[in-house]
């Protein structure tokens, strides 16, 4: 293969692909149309070229034969006066504008013609041998203006056909793929809504599979999402349920242990007795607070709080004394800062990441004010990667130690977070220590 052809080659093959790279970028309805129309288009060239070439035939069959007929007329005439007569046609003997191809057929005996379309004076010339010794060549020439003319216009209606054709296809093909592309667009939109947590969502799509003959694929995915949605509701509502029976069957012969538990003489196993009993409480209260944050039946009590006072507050109750501290960026912008919250709930989040941060982190334990947020860092090793990218995770903590913890803590701050209609994000220090900033709505 030549060279400037392989490069030729490469260079529509890279122009290929840009098209099917800004083809990829348009939405269903448009690739649709753009193929239907682009199909229509081949399709359109094709036809358009066989007509073409069919009605150019057509044109230069009857542009030769009116030339030979000519040709035999004005060889007659020659033959009884020994002249040409130019009258009517342009026809001569020897005549230098011929075609050499033409001329050297003519000498070789042969009576033929020659037809010139592409040129701008277009001709179809016939000629043939005339005389013994030495042979002349006797020709006929025709203008074919009028029949260039012809085929010209005759183009310009196969394009403007073909161009109305394409149009029509391109419009009929985005109106019957709008409705297509609506639907895949409504099943997008609730799968969306599932998986940030609405599992009563449902497409419901008015044609389910089996109602009519065919294979509705459509139907056939808003099923299979309707029907995957259904099954997640069903076995997180399980796990709810689970989570919340087992916590309530575990509160009544933990109150009683608890009873039985202070009643042991002082000494270091009862300590250890005591301790363990704590915190089987403490997890049995995490469990069902998770269960009403699951079933989303908590109600916020929000009221206006100056956020510096309620912070410094609350930083004091969660034990300022063993490590942790209020620090605030400028007390005048820290205490005359207002947020609508609810106290309590707000209380919880704070005390959840201040015991995260010392359980997890290093000292000091600082808890600050920054305009409509409250900032809990710590100096440890920070977040886990995994804490980062996924969030929070039910009985997974950062620590590879057992007994470090439930993971319950983050995801009751972020469940009361999103109850008080407030954010929690997590990220780590430049300089070490995880960072954790509450986000609150300000009043």
């Amino acid at each position: 293969m030549p060279r400037g052809r392989a490069v030729a080659g490469a260079r529509a093959a890279l122009n290929g692909l840009n098209g099917l790279n800004g083809l990829n970028g348009l939405g269903l309805r448009w690739k649709i149309a753009a193929l239907l129309a682009a199909g229509c288009a081949v399709v359109a060239v094709a036809i358009g070229l066989l007509v073409h070439h069919a009605r150019l035939d057509q044109v230069s069959a009857g542009a030769r034969s009116g030339a030979v007929a000519q040709l035999v007329r004005v060889r007659q005439l020659y033959e009884l006066t020994g002249q040409v007569d130019r009258s009517d046609t342009d026809s001569a003997v020897d005549d230098p504008a011929l075609p050499a191809g033409l001329r050297r057929a003519a000498l070789a005996g042969q009576r033929t013609t020659y037809l010139d379309m592409a040129s701008d004076d277009p001709c179809v010339w016939a000629a043939r041998p005339v005389g013994d010794h030495p042979r002349h060549v006797l020709s006929v020439r025709e203008p074919l203006r009028a029949q260039a003319a012809e085929m010209a216009d005759f183009d310009r209606r196969l394009l403007i056909s073909g161009a109305v054709v394409v149009g029509l296809a391109a419009l009929g093909g985005a109106g019957l793929s709008s409705r297509l592309s609506r639907e895949l667009r409504t099943a997008a939109a609730i799968a969306r809504r599932i998986s940030r947590g609405d599992l009563d969502a449902r497409i419901d799509h008015p044609r389910p599979p089996g109602v009519r003959h065919g294979r509705d694929e459509v139907a056939e995915l808003a099923t299979a999402v309707d029907t995957m949605a259904a099954s997640l509701q069903q076995r997180l509502e399980a796990e709810q349920r689970f989570t919340a029976d087992v916590a309530h069957e575990l509160r009544t012969p933990l109150t009683g242990l608890h009873t039985a538990a202070e009643l042991l003489p002082a000494g270091r196993p009862t300590e250890l007795v005591r301790d363990r009993v704590h915190a089987l409480r403490t997890l049995t209260e995490d469990l069902l607070e998770v269960a009403r944050l699951d079933a989303e039946v908590e109600k916020p009590d929000l009221a206006v709080h100056p956020l510096g006072r309620l912070v410094e507050t609350i930083a004091e109750r969660a034990g300022s004394g063993s490590g942790a501290g209020f620090v605030a960026r400028g007390t005048d912008a820290a205490y005359d800062t207002f947020v609508r919250t609810d106290a309590r709930r707000l209380e919880r989040i704070l005390t959840n990441l201040v015991g995260n941060a010392r359980k997890h982190g290093g000292d000091p334990v600082e808890v600050r004010v920054d305009g409509a947020g409250v900032v809990v860092r710590d100096h440890g090793p920070g977040f886990p990667a995994h804490l980062l990218r996924d969030g929070p995770r039910r009985f997974q903590t950062g620590a590879r130690e057992r007994g470090q913890g439930t993971g319950l803590g983050l995801t009751i701050a972020f469940g009361q977070a999103q109850v008080i209609g407030a954010r929690v994000d997590l990220a780590n220090a430049a300089d070490g220590g995880a960072v954790a900033v509450v986000r609150l709505p300000s009043a």
